[in-house]
């Protein structure tokens, strides 16, 4: 498995796990929505999370909740290349910018971000051949329908058989149209398209997913399946819970975690990674 992912600005260290720290300059995300919209606010963020100790900054203008509205081209553009551009101005903290669109991909490369993290993993029409022409670093993450439906009936025979084949499917097709393994991540996409139930499963058998053989990216901060277990806990004080995923997701291989909160969120994954590398 790739250990380090060249960037134009940065080298994504990947020999123990790190933490990609969650940026959305957007109204309506789930946990944040309007907190960054202002750029020098975002900005901001940006340096507090490189400050404790981020990778990665992931920069999104279209929020994926479950029940997202779809947000124009022109409007996503504006949300976030002004920010990559002040960030990359100071800082050569690799970027991440997430979208499904190959012209936001194209345009967050030339700004200066270094890798995409896709939610539809590359399935809109030239996405694809956009990432091979670009060649940096993506990640393509597991999501059945679209954020507008996705979680109003997820339903699946076999919720890990079925991510592991759609994840395995997408890294051939992607390898197939002339993207190097070694610029792929994955993601089962906790919360996209999945009950606490499939969440669940997913968690408890992510070696599985770690076992396709590329890096492992996992996103559990702040997500609805914590509060619903914790007595539908609220999204401001599903921190503990975060990090304890986070834990577990790195105890089983997990290369990569998303998340909003990065100095707990660090201290957790490295005493997991810790006693994940004692165990062998």
């Amino acid at each position: 498995m790739v250990s380090v992912f060249r960037s134009t600005h940065g080298d994504i260290d990947l020999s123990r796990p790190v933490v990609m720290g969650i940026l959305n300059v957007t109204p309506d995300s789930f946990s944040d929505g309007g907190r960054f919209v202002d750029k020098n606010i975002a900005l901001e963020q940006a340096r507090s999370m490189i400050a404790e100790g981020a990778a990665i900054i992931d920069i999104g203008g279209e929020s994926t909740r479950p029940g997202a509205q779809a947000v124009g081209l022109d409007e996503e553009l504006s949300r976030v290349i002004p920010l990559i551009e002040m960030i990359r101005a100071e800082s050569d903290i690799p970027i991440s910018i997430d979208t499904s669109k190959p012209e936001i991909m194209r345009a967050a490369v030339k700004a200066g971000a270094d890798m995409i993290n896709d939610v539809y993993a590359l399935r809109a029409e030239g996405a694809v051949e956009t990432i091979a022409m670009l060649d940096v670093p993506v990640c393509l993450m597991h999501m059945q329908g679209e954020p507008r439906t996705m979680q109003q009936a997820p339903l699946y025979d076999d919720v890990v058989g079925e991510v592991v084949e759609f994840l395995q499917a997408r890294l051939d097709a992607c390898v197939t149209a002339g993207i190097s393994p070694d610029r792929i991540l994955i993601d089962p996409g906790i919360g996209f398209g999945k009950s606490v139930a499939h969440n669940l499963a997913l968690m408890a058998r992510l070696s599985r997913i770690c076992d396709i053989g590329v890096p492992v990216l996992v996103g559990v901060s702040r997500k609805s399946m914590i509060g619903a277990i914790l007595d539908n806990r609220p999204t401001a004080e599903r921190l503990f819970g975060s990090v304890a995923l986070a834990a577990l997701a790195v105890s089983q291989g997990a290369s990569i975690i998303r998340a909003h909160d990065v100095r707990a969120t660090l201290d957790a994954i490295k005493l997991a990674y810790a006693v994940r590398q004692a165990g062998r």
